[in-house]
Formats: C-alpha cells, structure tokens, sequence
C-alpha cells in the first residue's frame, strides 16, 4: 500500500541529500542556498529576517544564525531597516548572486534528473499535482493545530 507521509519523506530527504552532495563546493547548504533564492527573487531593497523566517517556514533563531554565517562568508549583507529599529533588513551581495547562480545550474540540472523517468507532459502534470498537494498540507496544518502527532492514519 502506498502512504503519502513515507513517500514524500522518501523523496524529500534523497532530493536534500542529493542536491546538498552536489552545491558542497559551493560553501553553501540547501537552506543557504534557499536563502540566496528568496533574496535573488526579491527586490532590490532585500528583505527582512522576519520575511526570511516566514518563507522558510523556519524559527528565527535559525535564520539568523545562518544569515550570520552567510553575512560572514560575503554572500550577504544585513543593514538596519530604514522604518523598524527592531529589524534587519538583508541583501545579497555579489558573491551570493554568483554562488546562488552557480547552486541554481546545479539545482535544475538534479530536478532534470529526477524527473527524467516521466514525459515532459508527466513532468509538468506531476509538479502541478504535487503543488495541490503541498497547499492542501498547508491548509490541513493551519485548519489542524491541536490534532495527534505522527502519520495519520496513513
């Protein structure tokens, strides 16, 4: 019987593997390299720590400490923001838009790969399927708060 829980599981955790063994070279983790898409995609006036944590679904703690670590590397720059003395807002530098570049060849070349068992009309219907899936998940984690932990019933 196919679960749901343990296939994604399955999935996610040789995708992370995989692409982690691959942008190794690069100094940088998938959560790094992460970071350095969202602050790519963003607009020039970067984001905040807070926007960071929000769309990495992560606690603050954490990101700050790896921005820290990637502001150390070069990759990025933290100013204070220019309305919120509490906050930082954070931009890439050069050396991430060029690392994150580098990360990103690498990256559409695993899903390439990864993909390559299905057509392209397979490719294309799968990731829009499992995009459903993913925000049914999210719907079902915001609408579940207080529900039993594990698998359920799958």
């Amino acid at each position: 019987m196919r679960r749901l829980p343990p296939l994604l599981r399955r999935a996610w955790f040789s995708l992370n593997q995989g692409f982690r063994q691959r942008i190794a070279p690069l100094g940088i983790t998938p959560d790094q390299f992460t970071i350095l898409r969202w602050l790519a995609e963003s607009d020039v006036e970067g984001l905040t720590q807070s926007d960071l944590t929000q769309h990495m679904a992560s606690d603050p703690n954490t990101i700050t400490a790896t921005v820290r670590r990637m502001e150390g590397a070069g990759l990025l720059q933290r100013t204070p923001h220019e309305t919120d003395r509490r906050a930082k807002r954070v931009t890439i530098l050069p050396e991430g838009r060029r690392v994150f570049l580098e990360a990103q060849a690498l990256a559409l070349e695993l899903q390439k790969t990864v993909l390559s068992p299905l057509s392209r009309a397979e490719s294309a219907l799968f990731l829009e399927l499992l995009e459903r899936v993913a925000n049914s998940c999210s719907d079902a984690s915001s609408r579940g708060k207080g529900t039993p932990r594990g698998e359920p019933g799958m």
